[in-house]
């Protein structure tokens, strides 16, 4: 399966913002985005200057996709399946993507990332309704109890996840168990979901 393995804080200076895709070190002066804000590249400089239209929805589109951790072909096809159903397409697929299986592993504060919830998931060590599911892109229903395996709960990551994250969990995804299980209270609004995307320039750049 296809997937970036450069450094991801790379990333965040190309979009110069933080995508939050280091974990804690994105909060503290380490992060490269904090002493180098400039996009990479010899003539990272030069990007600073005010794009056109389409640049301004591509970088959203891109900005999207690398927060959540999507290849662009995935991307595409949840577009899609978002621009199908009834509803603002944007907010559809926001609502999608929060309700990916690696998402809940990372709102309920197992992972310092979504990278790393993405990780447990499929080694494993996350389990829905009961069952064992290694598929990141799993997509979780209103109602389900997402839970991590009684291995993993002794991890020494996910007890310094649990003591050091300062990250509440969303009004849609209530979290229990000592932390080890949430459960989906309902599908997830666009006030409720913190992302700082603004989806409706990806809706138009699909749209063209």
């Amino acid at each position: 399966m296809a997937r970036y393995t450069g450094p991801v804080c790379r990333l965040c200076r190309r979009e110069k913002t933080k995508l939050f895709l280091k974990g804690a070190k994105c909060d503290t002066m380490r992060c490269p985005i904090e002493r180098r804000p400039t996009p990479p590249g010899e003539h990272g400089r030069d990007r600073l200057r005010q794009g056109s239209e389409y640049n301004t929805q591509l970088r959203e589109k891109q900005k999207t996709r690398r927060i959540y951790g999507l290849m662009e072909r995935q991307f595409v096809n949840l577009y899609d399946e978002a621009n199908r159903q009834s509803g603002i397409t944007g907010e559809n697929l926001l609502r999608m993507l929060e309700l990916r299986l690696d998402n809940i592993a990372f709102r309920a504060g197992w992972g310092s990332s979504r990278n790393q919830a993405r990780q447990l998931v499929r080694h494993g060590h996350v389990k829905v309704n009961g069952k064992r599911v290694t598929i990141p892109s799993a997509r979780v229903r209103q109602n389900d109890v997402v839970e991590l395996s009684a291995k993993a709960r002794d991890f020494i990551v996910i007890r310094h996840n649990a003591d050091v994250l300062d990250r509440r969990p969303p009004a849609w995804l209530e979290v229990f168990d000592g932390g080890h299980s949430a459960r989906v209270l309902a599908l997830p609004l666009r006030e409720q979901i913190d992302t700082q995307v603004r989806e409706q320039l990806v809706v138009e750049l699909y749209s063209k």
